[in-house]
């Protein structure tokens, strides 16, 4: 099962029986930021400077509520795993089923690492919960 030969891989895992599976691990939010102030690019990188990115306050929907959640409205944002890679060859990281069919998603890519992730909100928001699984990690 990839999800078992994955696992090993990945340090930080919340929750091992609900987050491994037979496709991948899921990883789960542990952060949102937004960008504050842009970045510089430049084609040799002596002129490279990180975003300045704001973290997003997340508030319980209940006192009684153990996580809280994030009101994420329109707009593009950073999202940080809790989880993270130990060296190995490259895996793919995609969107949750269930993070699209409510409109928002990230890019899937092939990486050796779990920087912070860009995610795109739709028009009508979306709300995440600490810990909410929003992208799996796949074999290539």
């Amino acid at each position: 099962m990839p999800g078992e030969y994955i696992v090993d891989r990945v340090d930080g895992i919340v929750h091992e029986e609900t987050q491994v599976h037979e496709y991948g691990v899921d990883l789960t939010v542990a952060a949102v930021y937004e960008v504050a102030e842009r970045g510089h690019l430049d084609f040799g990188g002596d002129e490279f400077a990180d975003a300045d990115l704001r973290p997003l306050a997340s508030a319980l929907r209940d006192p009684d509520d153990e996580y809280e959640w994030w009101t994420l409205k329109a707009g593009t944002y950073l999202v940080e795993f809790n989880e993270s890679l130990r060296e190995g060859a490259p895996l793919r990281v995609q969107t949750r089923r269930e993070l699209r069919e409510n409109g928002a998603y990230h890019p899937s890519i092939v990486t050796t690492e779990l920087g912070p992730m860009p995610l795109t909100v739709p028009e009508g928001g979306v709300e995440l919960k600490e810990n909410a699984r929003v992208s799996t990690l796949m074999d290539r």
